[in-house]
């Protein structure tokens, strides 16, 4: 039996939630994937809380697309089942969503920790292993920064020694810059600082996006609950 009147109105709405869910889906997953690339140059060392929250991230985007789908599904055939299902994993979603918010604040600091340890272990290997050459001074190039700290930490590195650091840490990067240099003439903010910072500022947006995401989500369940219970009804007049 097709839902009648004012059900009419909040299946086409639910449709629309639905169509959103999908977007955010995707973004859910681009997000992650980004996430997981970016701390996959910065911490290359073992799994930490804050290195599996891009995974969760794209697990839960994921799983969200799936969950749209089945509530598309049970939408168009006003189906009591599917409802209930996309109802219950839409509830199961949103308080993941808020969770890895949660957690994306509280672990960013231990994130940027593991990054200035991993940071510092990579530049010992620098310039030995071409890896990480390339991920240094990609970082250094990107983010302007030069060393962990500042570009005194270089001085550290037996295979650079006092007045080097790598042409990346120049301001104009040019072969043999970074040799007997000018300190006017390099970046000499730390990366950890710098990297530091953007984490930040990126995380809490992550977090208020993945909030008003869920805001949005708790929409879809009532009206995923005021669709199952005109079908009930339904069922119950037939």
């Amino acid at each position: 039996m097709a839902v009648e009147g004012g059900m009419k109105c909040v299946k086409f709405l639910l449709y629309v939630l639905l169509l959103a869910f999908c977007a955010c889906a995707v973004g859910l997953i681009v997000v992650g994937i980004a996430a997981q690339l970016l701390l996959s140059q910065t911490i290359t060392h073992g799994a930490t809380p804050g290195t599996l929250l891009p995974v969760v991230i794209i697990a839960v985007g994921a799983f969200l697309f799936l969950v749209a789908f089945v509530g598309c599904c049970g939408a168009c055939k006003e189906n009591y089942c599917l409802m209930i299902t996309f109802a219950i994993f839409l509830t199961l979603i949103t308080l993941v969503e808020v969770a890895v918010a949660i957690a994306g604040y509280v672990f960013k600091d231990k994130v940027i920790t593991e990054f200035n340890k991993d940071f510092q272990q990579q530049m010992q290997n620098y310039p030995k292993n071409n890896d990480t050459v390339l991920i240094l001074d990609k970082m250094q190039k990107d983010f302007k920064c030069c060393g962990a700290t500042n570009y005194t930490d270089w001085e550290n590195i037996p295979s650079m020694g006092k007045n080097r650091v790598p042409d990346s840490c120049c301001i104009n990067v040019t072969v043999g810059c970074g040799t007997d240099f000018n300190q006017h003439a390099i970046n000499t903010q730390g990366c950890v600082e710098r990297i530091g910072t953007w984490l930040r500022k990126n995380v809490l947006v992550v977090a208020a996006a993945a909030l008003g995401i869920a805001f949005v989500e708790v929409l879809g369940i009532v009206f995923a609950c005021c669709l199952v219970k005109s079908i009930r009804s339904g069922y119950e007049v037939m």
